[in-house]
């Protein structure tokens, strides 16, 4: 069931980190890019569209690891602690934090991006969204770097 659980976790993480991504770029892209070359694609496609998936992908990546963290807590976090792997402990202290950031920035980030006027580049929208890009990000790579340590399970 753990397993399972951490599979769809990552699964939905996946999800979130391309969308994040792709909202990212195209908040940052110069608004002078070419139409045709690779930053001018992801100017064409309005992140506003992206608001509702993050939003909802976000929660249920934050859900599904809360409740992954219970197995963690009991079967990986003694090993790690035994092997004296303090570091990566110490990253995925400091990625429960940021996660708890990213959920109260939520809300402002969602309200955002849906009152956006067209054709505005707000620069809330590409602040809120660059900070839950790096959320996202680090949480994702201290993740997949933990799993490796120690494997899920082992």
């Amino acid at each position: 069931m753990a397993t399972a659980l951490l599979i769809l976790h990552g699964l939905v993480a996946v999800a979130l980190l391309g969308a994040i991504t792709h909202q990212l770029l195209a908040v940052w892209a110069p608004s002078n890019a070419r139409p045709r070359s690779f930053l001018g694609r992801f100017r064409a496609v309005h992140p506003a569209g992206y608001a509702n998936a993050i939003a909802g992908l976000y929660v249920s990546a934050a859900l599904l690891g809360a409740i992954v963290y219970l197995y963690f807590t009991v079967d990986v976090q003694p090993a790690l602690e035994r092997d004296r792997h303090w570091h990566a402990l110490g990253f995925f202290d400091l990625k429960e934090d940021f996660v708890a950031i990213g959920l109260g920035l939520l809300p402002a980030y969602w309200v955002t991006w849906k009152q956006r006027v067209a054709d505005e580049r707000g620069h809330t929208e590409t602040a809120l969204t660059t900070i839950l890009a790096f959320v996202i990000w680090w949480s994702f790579l201290v993740g997949h770097v933990l799993n490796d340590i120690m494997g899920f399970g082992s």
